[in-house]
């Protein structure tokens, strides 16, 4: 299954039995990035803010003063649920004065969260590879042509005496005809390797 990140940030929020949840959530790629978020847009005087990231193998939520269990873990299920990756989500409560019980409480949560996720313009994640390699100037200047038209992108280039050492990026799936088209092009004067 592919998994998607948001384009950029999306908000919703929807009043249940008095209490307004608003859902709040933002593409992110480290788990600090996730909670510099998280602070950014928690509302200190909101009764609870509560939120959920993932990425990739990383994951964190919080209750923020729920009961266990009833916010920050619905939120990720959502994220989960709807194939989500780099993403956070919080969801603010203000209380409205009707207690919403612990069953409640999840569908709130997590039903706030999925419609703002459901509602964000999304992007399929691609997994990517690094490949570094050293050049000469001709074969640098032919790679150099034809690289984006191999769905290819230099990220960083040393020049030296002799030419360039060079790192490029492309999509994990693509990397052995990537490689294969390099070596064809020079003639087996540039083998590209992964960086780790």
């Amino acid at each position: 299954m592919t998994r998607h990140t948001l384009t950029g940030p999306s908000s919703f929020e929807q009043d249940i039995r008095r209490s307004l949840f608003r859902a709040e959530a933002a593409p992110v790629t480290s788990a600090d990035e996730a909670l510099a978020f998280v602070r950014t847009v928690s509302i200190p005087d909101a009764t609870h803010n509560c939120w959920a990231f993932r990425i990739g193998q990383t994951y964190r939520s919080d209750d923020d003063g729920e009961p266990g269990g009833t916010a920050g873990r619905p939120i990720l299920t959502m994220i989960d649920g709807q194939a989500m990756d780099q993403v956070a989500v919080v969801v603010t409560r203000w209380f409205g004065g009707t207690k919403l019980g612990a069953g409640g409480l999840v569908r709130a949560y997590g039903g706030t969260a999925a419609e703002c996720l459901r509602r964000a313009e999304k992007i399929p994640l691609i997994a990517m590879t690094q490949l570094g390699f050293h050049a000469g100037f001709a074969d640098h200047a032919r790679l150099q042509a034809r690289l984006r038209d191999w769905g290819a992108e230099m990220e960083a280039e040393q020049f030296d005496a002799f030419g360039a050492r060079c790192t490029l990026r492309a999509p994990s799936a693509d990397i052995d005809i990537l490689t294969t088209r390099i070596v064809d092009l020079t003639a087996g004067r540039v083998v590209p390797r992964p960086v780790d």
